[in-house]
């Protein structure tokens, strides 16, 4: 469609286009006139866009004025922002000129002041496109006649009126699902009936239905799904095992978390008479099982990932498979896709070979037993797994030389620490903490980056359909925003506009490595960098600091990996002879599988997220009052944000800074006081008392007790 949108304004943008009939820039367009019905609705859809308009003669020309689209963004004080697509800049909408427009919704937005040296542009909503929700979740309160359900997602702008005919079986303080049938207009509230009660704000487990509703996840399977799962079967199917490559005889690992249960990789290492290292990645293989166009692939499609919400895990997958035929389980014969890479004492990948390969895994190991053998700490673990530890060390070994090499190109290490939150049996948080990674999480970690790669620089080479993991550049204004702050700490990235290298960037992280700004200086950097995405396209990897990526080694959890398994399953059984239908086919699918997967993926962080703040916000609601010490982790306009070594962040306002007034320095992104002139940085270590936290706002706020 959108194709066919750029053809018509092509046309109508040429300097000879005269106003035309719609018949008659059909036949201009030798649009088939089986497709002319569709060709109307894209006409109407550029008219919405007000790209284009009819004259008194119903002829289509262009619109005088120029529109433009994007999302909406808006503030919890009423205004909001736009940002359009390939524009870094953001343009600010105020509350007079959105035009009710919500959070998340599609706007048309004319441009009322460009951007200059001291503000933003600035622009006014002319249209709603399209508004992204219209279901919402949130806190029902009833006032007897009628009722308001107050969204959790407080950006939202605005409370939901709800008539006493449409309260549904809400009470107050229940957490419902509200279906909006009126939008807000004219300064008045939206409209809306309750669709399903989750529960009462405190009951276990309602917070985490209600993050399911409010993305609208697909939380269960549907019957059809699961009946296509379970004909898998939970053996494999023995007539195949003839066209596969039979490891049953080796010494293979699974290494995971205690808790994980779709284990989708395997590992291998052996030491060769030439001294180099034959490294074997063993990969669940999901495509064998989920086949192209089933209704289990159109299901994985939707979901795109597997998405981890504390204790509760909303699969791609349905268990039947994901714990079941797919999961390389010890003891089991499991069919895999193989990488197998000789490496040398560099760290260089000599040759490579990948395979469909039969396995039966030796052991299922933890990263807590793993480690505790590498370390000799534990003297039970260590004797249970005598017989393997040499196979262990050796992994270690392997693992050193692929980290020290990565590193010596510009991998950045980034010291960004994870969030440990232990739960009870309701779901109530226990404990949070910073979760430690071992050396045993990156000995996988080392070898799935490595396999990743192999297989990605091959087929970028064959010229394969395929989706490649891409983490470009970073803008080079960023950059020198980022040397703004590295200023205070004697730091600077060497770049221009030209010369961006991943090495410069490591470099910095080296130099703060084990001091007190390592945590501040790597969440700098990571807000410096772009976010990764999936394109049909290989466009290289800037934070690991490789030509080829492509996600290969998780097709259990992830669509692009599943996806790509597919494409080497066909190169293989065709002996790397590809027909061009197929190829040209798979590369439209690439395209828009890898723009499906990165949307869902969003989705999924985002819904990951806000789990955490709930929870954390749930934890600090017990510790109002008590005092901690914290980090600096980023100012603003209206506070500072200080993580405390848990990982939980907190706001501490203007107002409880201290006794005088702050001025915020933008440029250097400080807090300076009026009268005594001290100074709050980034990476100052403060002292903080718990102010105040809420779960449902998913809040923290922190005041200041003394500074350091």
């Amino acid at each position: 469609m959108e194709e066919q949108k750029q053809k018509i304004m092509d046309l109508i943008k040429d300097e000879d286009y005269v106003p035309l009939k719609a018949k008659e820039i059909a036949m201009l367009m030798r649009v088939p006139k089986k497709e002319y019905n569709k060709f109307l609705e894209i006409l109407g859809e550029l008219e919405l866009e007000l790209k284009i308009q009819k004259n008194r003669k119903n002829r289509y020309k262009l619109v005088e004025k120029t529109y433009y689209d994007g999302i909406y963004r808006k503030n919890q004080k009423g205004f909001g922002f736009v940002r359009l697509e390939n524009e870094e800049d953001e343009i600010y909408i105020s509350k007079e000129n959105s035009l009710n427009a919500l959070n998340g919704d599609r706007v048309l937005i004319e441009i009322i002041e460009e951007k200059n040296k001291v503000k933003s542009a600035e622009a006014k909503v002319v249209k709603i496109l399209k508004h992204e929700k219209d279901t919402v979740v949130g806190i029902f309160q009833n006032n007897k006649n009628f009722g308001f359900v107050v969204p959790d997602d407080r950006s939202l702008g605005t409370d939901i009126f709800i008539s006493k005919k449409d309260f549904g079986k809400a009470r107050d303080n229940h957490k419902v699902l509200v279906k909006i049938t009126k939008y807000p207009q004219n300064g008045k509230n939206a409209e809306g009936k309750i669709l399903e009660v989750l529960g009462n704000v405190n009951e276990a487990g309602v917070d985490m239905l209600s993050l399911i509703k409010e993305y609208n996840l697909p939380s269960t399977f549907p019957e059809p799904v699961i009946e296509e799962a379970k004909k898998c079967g939970d053996t494999i199917d023995e007539k195949d095992i003839k066209n596969r490559v039979d490891f049953r005889n080796k010494t293979i690992f699974t290494i995971d978390g205690e808790d994980a249960k779709d284990l989708d990789d395997a590992v291998r290492v052996e030491k060769l008479e030439n001294g180099n290292y034959k490294l074997e990645v063993h990969i669940a293989d999901v495509s064998y099982y989920v086949k192209e166009g089933s209704i289990l692939d159109q299901e994985a499609l939707l979901r795109g990932t597997s998405i981890y919400m504390l204790g509760r895990v909303i699969p791609m997958l349905p268990r039947e498979l994901s714990n079941g035929i797919c999961s390389l389980n010890a003891n089991e014969d499991r069919f895999t896709l193989s990488c197998l890479m000789e490496i040398d004492r560099k760290g260089n990948v000599i040759n490579s070979e990948i395979v469909k390969g039969i396995i039966k895994v030796t052991e299922r190991m933890s990263y807590t037993d793993v480690q505790a053998i590498l370390d000799n700490s534990d003297k039970k673990v260590v004797k249970t797994y005598k017989k393997y530890i040499k196979e262990f060390k050796l992994m270690e070994e392997l693992a050193l030389i692929l980290k020290n090499k990565r590193m010596e190109q510009g991998y950045l290490n980034l010291d960004i620490p994870e969030s440990k939150i232990d739960l009870d049996i309701d779901g109530k948080v226990k404990e949070v903490s910073k979760y430690e990674p071992s050396f045993a999480n990156e000995i996988i970690e080392q070898f799935m980056l490595i396999a990743n790669e192999t297989i990605a620089e091959k087929f970028y080479w064959l010229e394969a359909p395929f989706i490649y993991r891409v983490h470009e550049n970073p803008d080079f204004e960023k950059i020198q925003e980022l040397n703004k702050f590295l200023y205070n700490f004697g730091l600077k990235i060497k770049a221009n506009k030209d010369n961006i290298y991943p090495k410069e960037f490591s470099k910095i992280l080296e130099e703060v490595k084990g001091k007190d700004e390592e945590k501040v200086v790597s969440n700098l950097v990571l807000r410096t960098l772009k976010v990764a995405r999936y394109e049909a396209e290989n466009k290289g990897h800037f934070g690991i600091a490789s030509k080829y990526y492509c996600h290969f080694t998780s097709p259990i959890r992830r669509y692009p990996d599943l996806f790509i398994h597919r494409v080497i399953s066909k190169y293989l059984k065709d002996n790397y002879v590809i027909n061009e239908k197929w190829e040209e086919q798979y590369k439209n699918y690439a395209k828009e599988r890898a723009e499906q997967s990165s949307e869902r993926e969003k989705i999924a962080t985002k819904v990951e997220r806000d789990a955490e703040s709930i929870k954390k916000a749930e934890y600090m609601e017990k510790r109002i009052g008590q005092e901690y010490d914290g980090i600096v982790s980023s100012i603003t306009s209206f506070g500072m944000f200080v993580e405390l070594e848990n990982t939980v962040e907190g706001l501490i306002r203007f107002e409880d800074i201290g006794n005088e007034y702050y001025i915020y320095d933008e440029e250097r992104k400080q807090l300076i006081g009026e009268q005594t002139n001290k100074v709050y940085k980034i990476g100052d270590k403060v002292k903080i008392k718990v102010k105040n936290a809420n779960k449902l706002l998913r809040q923290i706020d922190f005041e200041i007790v003394e500074r350091d």
